[in-house]
Formats: C-alpha cells, structure tokens, sequence
C-alpha cells in the first residue's frame, strides 16, 4: 500500500496528444502540481513514441492504456507510488481497444482515469450510442465497488456538459453531441447513484468556469468554453475530499487540468 500522507492530490488533464503537450511543458507542470496521482487522457501514442524523460520521468511510476488504432485517444497514470493494482479492460473488445480506461488501487482507494468517447463523429452524432453504452459498461463495473463502500474517484474528460452552468452556450448547444438530453440523464444516473460532483459540490455557485474550449474563433480568450472533466467521488470517498480546481490558467491543450485534494487517510 502506498505510504500514508497528510494529503492526496489527485489531477486529470485531457492533453490532447501527450507529444505535443510535452513540447509545452507537460514535464515542468507535473512537477509544479504537487500531485501524487496524475491522469493523463488522449495519450494519443504509444509509449515507446514517447520521449523517454515523458515515458519514465524520474520519481513516478508510469503507465499506459494505449489505443489499438494509430494516434488516437488512449490514457496514462502517473503516480508517486506504485499502485497496488491497475486494471485496463472492461471485458468487451470495442472499448478495450480504444484505451480509454485505467482503474487503479492505492491502499482503500480506487481511481478510475477515463476517457469517455464522444459523440460525434465523421457526419454528425453517430457515435452517442457508443458513447452511451461507454457510460453504462463502466458503470456496470464500479457498481460492485459502490455496493462495498469502496472509496472510488471517477476522474476524466466525460466529454459531457452536465448542466447548463457547464457550458457558455447551452440554448446553442441543445442539439449538439456533449449537451444532449440522454447525455445528460445519463449523467444524473451516476449522481443519483451515489456519486458526487467533487466541484460542483464545493463550488455550487460558480459560473464561467470550463474545462475546455474550441480552438477556433478565439474561445479561450473569450472563455466561450464547456466543463465536461470531471472529479466524482463514491459516498465513501466523498468525506474525505477537502478541495477541488479547476487549473483554467495552464496551457499546452484544448483542455486545461483539474485538480482533487483528498484526506490521506482515504488510503486506508
């Protein structure tokens, strides 16, 4: 098990291609978040196309889900301390092959690194029910695990806007894969379940508050963006969650990186 500390910090960012995040400066940010457990989305390379001080640098355990398919999605955990398990496949083969998933054990603690599909595709929402049967696969898994009152955090890139508070446009957006009215239930299927919207939790009332943003048009610098990654926490883990960020001001993605800062004693 994973030494005990004061405080766990656990950070998501989507980086939309590990390589060019790397060039940057994915490498001075991990060593500036103070974070003990990083998850990494949209690897988008397999490790050995990784710079080796990217794929192992120095004072982290690393590793990697990557996509069957050239370029594309894929995940990565960086950690402090080696994990007591990590688990990459939720038993069927058209999502195995994406890379989308890392559910690793420190201690009493699961964290669970996704990368949840979208919906879109080449010529319009095709790919929302994909995304949806993603959605209730790994629910169907963490189920157990909430059922046991494990201590769970869901970290990630969703790829969905939860309410209309989580995007700049949502009257725009009604129709648009990411803000879709079975998008949404589904997430209120998890919440209902049990789990919690760490930020959202902490933070009810704030607005204007995003997590990616277009690169065309200048979205950023208009902060015209969308919250679709998220921190969720089980019941169990909830009480023992002490902050969570949204770090909007860190470059080197379309997404910028999310923040969790948990109880040590999560670990157990």
């Amino acid at each position: 098990m994973p030494r005990r500390r004061k405080r766990l910090r656990v950070a998501s960012w989507n980086v939309n291609g590990l390589r060019a995040c790397a060039r940057k400066g994915f490498l001075d940010w991990l060593a500036g978040a103070r974070a003990q457990v990083v998850c990494v989305q949209e690897v988008r390379a397999l490790p050995e196309q990784l710079p080796h001080e990217v794929r192992a640098p120095r004072g982290w355990q690393v590793s990697f889900a990557p996509a069957e398919r050239p370029g594309y999605a894929g995940v990565a955990l960086y950690a402090r301390d080696r994990p007591d398990a990590v688990e990459t496949s939720l038993g069927e083969a058209r999502f195995d092959a994406e890379g989308r998933l890392q559910l690793a054990r420190f201690g009493r603690l699961w964290v669970a690194n996704v990368y949840f599909p979208r919906g879109t595709g080449r010529g319009g929402n095709e790919r929302v029910p994909f995304k949806l049967a993603f959605y209730r696969r790994l629910f169907r898994r963490l189920a157990p695990l909430l059922d046991e009152g494990e201590r769970v955090l869901v970290v990630g890139d969703f790829n969905t806007a939860h309410r209309e508070v989580d995007l700049a446009r949502p009257r725009q957006n009604r129709r648009t894969s990411g803000f879709l009215p079975e998008e949404r239930a589904e997430f209120d299927r998890w919440l209902a379940a049990g789990f919690v919207d760490t930020f959202r939790a902490l933070h009810p009332d704030a607005a204007g508050v995003y997590t990616w943003w277009s690169q065309r048009g200048g979205a950023r610098e208009r902060n015209v963006g969308w919250r679709i990654d998220y921190a969720l926490a089980s019941p169990a883990a909830w009480p023992f969650v002490r902050a969570a960020r949204v770090c909007a001001e860190v470059r080197g993605s379309d997404h910028c990186p999310i923040l969790v800062d948990l109880d040590g004693a999560v670990l157990g």
